[in-house]
């Protein structure tokens, strides 16, 4: 998706699609000179480019820039404002969970032998596949078992309900807001493609899974136009039976686009999926139930698989703005600090407050609904998020977070922006409708390091535009030069 953007809309999830560099947006961006600036002229600078981009003059900015070795602030502007993050949110979710967890520690997901059959018992690790049900399943046939009566899967490690209350709805029908519980199979997602035809004919819906077509009834109110036409594709599903929605257009020729949609019931999936697996390593497998509720017998254990480090999974989280990851990690979070709570989500976002706390981040200074940045009710100062940044670059956990944000025009979310600035900046994308923010460091030859702190919120520009400002903003920083001032 590195040439590409996408932004959700109403009932479904929509794929608004136009190239970074349309020729609508190289239209509208103006050159800009290569010249060093002073520090004190970022005030007219920065409110230049905000005037630039704007459109209705409704948006608000909150910015901050300040040098990491001596805190100087560089720049400021509504800083201490609260705005709506969106994925910017990760950044304390993940620094929360470096410093709550090993950062190599793994998530282990056991099965054990009972009186009449098996027990998996699901531990949060969001990252279970195919392969690794095949590698379960293969432990248990070499255990010496031929047949199960009785598959139970413990589905109540994470307590509460697996989708945050805030989410919108097109988000809990989208892949990227699937749900977040104990036994994870495949993301918690349904893949598939579509494919543009000759124009005039619908999209082809290709399922990743060939079994899913079988499922599955779509009503598909797609066309593929001719060259000229946008580009936007719309996807939703009954909550209630496998029904796939897909509307919207492709151009005839142009690349396949991939989508998904969520799981309903992710833990009997989870079932479904492993005794399938073991039916094909040779165990047969009679009826198969998911419990909330742990058993009480725990009888001898005969396999287990374990996911990546937690700091692989901070990794995931930052690098490619995964949502399932970041809810898991928060939820799991709360189920080690308060066991007995009925929300490992809201006893997750307690032992966030308290690490940021010990971070130096100011309580006052953010308002969490989630650990992704779906839910539109977080409210995150871009002061919280530098001091978020701060904290961690003074923290035993140093490398791994910064390692773990996307590096300008090379990795995850930053792959195809600031270019000309390559391995010069580390940063947090965020984008939902209306929202953008980038949040991260900046290498600079004669600061040091910069910390910095970009959103931009109720933004009627489309999301490339959004994201131009900011990497103006952001490059403009690059050609900082002290000038005596400091």
């Amino acid at each position: 998706m590195s040439a590409k953007w996408y932004q959700p809309l109403t009932w479904g999830f929509v794929w608004a699609i136009a190239g970074l560099a349309s020729p609508a947006a190289a239209a509208f961006m103006d050159s800009q000179p290569s010249a060093s600036i002073c520090p004190a002229q970022l005030d007219d600078r920065m409110s230049a480019i905000r005037t630039k981009y704007a459109l209705s003059g409704r948006e608000r900015w909150g910015i901050l820039v300040e040098t990491l070795s001596d805190r100087n602030v560089l720049y400021r502007h509504n800083d201490r404002q609260y705005f709506i993050p969106a994925s910017n949110t990760k950044l304390l979710t993940t620094a929360a969970a470096l410093h709550r967890f090993d950062p190599q520690l793994r998530i282990r997901t056991p099965v054990y032998r009972t009186a009449n059959g098996l027990r998996v018992v699901g531990r949060g690790d969001p990252s279970i596949g195919p392969a690794q049900l095949e590698n379960l399943a293969g432990q248990v046939a070499a255990s010496g078992i031929g047949r199960v009566e009785e598959l139970i899967v413990e589905d109540g490690y994470l307590q509460g309900a697996p989708y945050n209350p805030h989410w919108q709805w097109e988000d809990v029908q989208a892949g990227y807001g699937a749900p977040s519980n104990s036994a994870v199979f495949d993301r918690n997602s349904i893949p598939f493609i579509l494919f543009p035809q000759s124009a005039g004919q619908p999209l082809r819906v290709e399922w990743d899974d060939p079994q899913e077509a079988k499922r599955w009834r779509v009503e598909n109110q797609t066309i593929t136009v001719p060259e000229g036409e946008p580009e936007f594709i719309e996807v939703g599903r009954s909550l209630t039976e496998p029904i796939l929605y897909v509307s919207g257009q492709l151009i005839a020729g142009s690349p396949s686009e991939p989508a998904s949609v969520a799981v309903v019931n992710p833990g009997e999936r989870f079932a479904q999926k492993f005794a399938q697996a073991l039916e094909r390593a040779g165990v047969e497998v009679g009826r198969t139930r998911v419990t909330m509720e742990a058993v009480a017998a725990t009888g001898e254990e005969i396999g287990a698989i374990e996911s990546p480090s937690i700091a692989e999974l901070v990794m995931e989280v930052n690098q490619f703005s995964d949502n399932l990851y970041a809810q898991t990690l928060l939820r799991l979070m709360g189920a080690m600090q308060n066991p007995t709570s009925p929300s490992s989500e809201a006893a997750g976002i307690a032992a966030i407050q308290k690490t940021l706390s010990e971070l130096g981040v100011e309580p006052d200074s953010y308002i969490l609904s989630d650990g992704s940045g779906l839910s539109r009710l977080n409210s995150i100062s871009p002061q919280a998020l530098v001091q978020t940044l701060r904290g961690m670059a003074n923290s035993p956990f140093a490398d791994i977070y910064l390692d773990s944000l996307p590096l300008a025009g090379e990795s995850g979310t930053l792959r195809s922006r600031f270019g000309e600035t390559q391995g010069q900046i580390r940063a947090k994308t965020g984008t939902v409708s209306g929202v953008s923010a980038l949040s991260g460091y900046l290498e600079h030859p004669d600061f040091d390091r910069l910390v910095f702190s970009i959103i931009v919120n109720h933004s009627d520009r489309a999301v490339a535009i959004q994201r131009e400002a900011i990497d103006e903003m952001v490059t403009l920083l690059t050609r900082l030069k002290p000038c005596g001032e400091r």
